[in-house]
């Protein structure tokens, strides 16, 4: 019986001491990627045409040692493409700069990053049927749709519904200056906006005295009946991102003046109508426009 004793003594001894090692794991190479090269190829690119045959369509290429992938970054919009090869089609008319950053990773959450800058030229040519429509190929006189729902509204900035937030009912704004306003573009790229016999217009609070100064009836955030005369400038039509848009040169807007950048996406256009979006000065809101042929 002492003989047992000892043996079983000796064995929980032993079990004790083999449940106190520790495995030893190893994580194997953590060598972070390195000699990170980013090229781009921009399409048609020759001795001719340094920036590119103005289709704005860039293949960037990223290789580094002991990477397992990559991550393209632009306009702060991340993509992981493990191939390293990304695609992009920039829509801006002009040469205009760009900016892409790249961060290849490696094993064990290893990585390293770099960035690159490059200048694209765009030419952008506009589909046929969207000059005759706006322009009529010569001149043609728009106004806002004053007795359909949802002629006049705002949304989320970038939201892609329509009046999201509040559309104007039939004739809701009736007392704001903005129903008597013509909205003129000619196929020469001249833009003219005719404030009508009340010589008055509509626009956000503290953003509309861009044009003149204060003035007009405060109603909430609205400006009602603002006083402005009867102006003209330029406009430009390009896609940036695929997305056609209208850019008005100097001040120039439609239906109710919000500041920001003056450009305005052409949600959707069919025939004798056009749904717009702009967002403000802000930056609080998607403003929405319906406009429709005089």
């Amino acid at each position: 019986m002492k003989i047992i004793k000892c043996f079983l003594t000796f064995l929980v001894t032993v079990l004790f001491f083999s449940s106190c090692v520790t495995e030893d794991y190893k994580m194997g190479d953590l060598t972070a990627p390195t000699n990170l090269v980013i090229t781009p190829e921009l399409k048609g690119k020759d001795a001719t045409n340094p920036f590119g045959d103005g289709s704005g369509v860039v293949n960037v290429t990223a290789k580094a040692d002991n990477a397992l992938s990559y991550k393209f970054i632009y306009n702060g919009e991340p993509k992981v493409q493990p191939s390293g090869q990304m695609k992009y089609s920039f829509g801006t008319t002009g040469t205009n700069k760009y900016t892409i950053t790249v961060v290849a990773s490696g094993k064990g959450g290893t990585s390293a990053t770099k960035t690159i800058e490059f200048e694209v030229k765009v030419v952008y040519v506009p589909p046929a049927e969207l000059v005759t429509l706006l322009t009529g190929n010569s001149s043609k006189t728009w106004k806002i749709k004053a007795d359909g729902v949802g002629h006049f509204g705002l949304g989320p900035v970038g939201g892609n519904t329509p009046t999201e937030w509040y559309g104007a009912p039939p004739q809701g704004k009736a007392s704001s200056g903005m129903y008597d306003d013509r909205y003129t573009f000619t196929s020469t790229l001249d833009f003219t906006h005719n404030t009508g016999a009340d010589g008055t217009v509509f626009g956000r609070k503290v953003l509309i005295e861009q044009l003149n100064g204060p003035g007009g009836t405060a109603d909430g955030d609205d400006i009602l009946q603002y006083p402005l005369a009867t102006n003209s400038g330029k406009y430009t039509l390009s896609a940036p991102n695929g997305v056609e848009t209208i850019t008005l040169s100097g001040k120039g807007f439609i239906g109710y003046y919000t500041g920001g950048s003056h450009q305005y996406r052409i949600f959707k256009r069919e025939n004798n109508e056009l749904i717009l979006s702009t967002a403000d000065g802000n930056n609080g809101f998607e403003w929405w426009f319906i406009i429709v042929p005089e």
